[in-house]
């Protein structure tokens, strides 16, 4: 009865510790599965200067047409404007998750939503980004070059092709 016990114990412990590697694997892609797009062509630099339009097209980055970053004049975060009208601080921009570091480390990054990967967006300056489209399963690189203070809206950055 002991053994049995004892069978059914690492049973327990062998299934519990398989189900935690499969959960720590979500939000992170395996390079053994190119089911995704990397995006590793030129750089591109967005900029929206201060005090313009966020509505207008040319003052949002449309990656894709379910993702078109911009930021409005009131301050605040970057959103998609395919997706949402105005930014929300938890979950924008709609579509997208973000994380610190380079795509050549694509495997091991864990990604989150903007705010609770950059913490203050005023502070992300030349810090290297993975963007991931989630609609597109697409992965690029950004890295920010300017965030306006003072309720003007502006921002830059320079991302990758595809």
């Amino acid at each position: 009865m002991k053994k049995i016990i004892q069978i059914l114990l690492l049973i327990i412990v062998f299934s519990c510790s398989k189900e935690e590697v499969i959960n720590d694997s979500i939000n992170t892609p395996s390079t053994e599965d190119p089911s995704y797009t990397l995006w590793s062509g030129n750089i591109k630099t967005f900029t929206k200067n201060d005090d313009v339009d966020p509505n207008i097209a040319e003052n949002q980055d449309r990656l894709t047409p379910s993702v078109w970053i911009t930021r409005d004049n009131d301050g605040g975060q970057i959103y998609n404007t395919a997706k949402e009208s105005s930014a929300d601080k938890s979950n924008s921009p709609i579509g997208t998750e973000w994380a610190i570091g380079s795509i050549d480390q694509l495997s091991t990054l864990k990604f989150d939503s903007f705010r609770s990967t950059v913490d203050k967006p005023k502070d992300v300056i030349d810090k290297e980004l993975v963007l991931h489209l989630l609609e597109d399963d697409i992965y690029l690189t950004v890295k920010f070059k300017s965030w306006s203070q003072g309720k003007k809206g502006g921002f830059s950055y320079e991302r990758s092709t595809p």
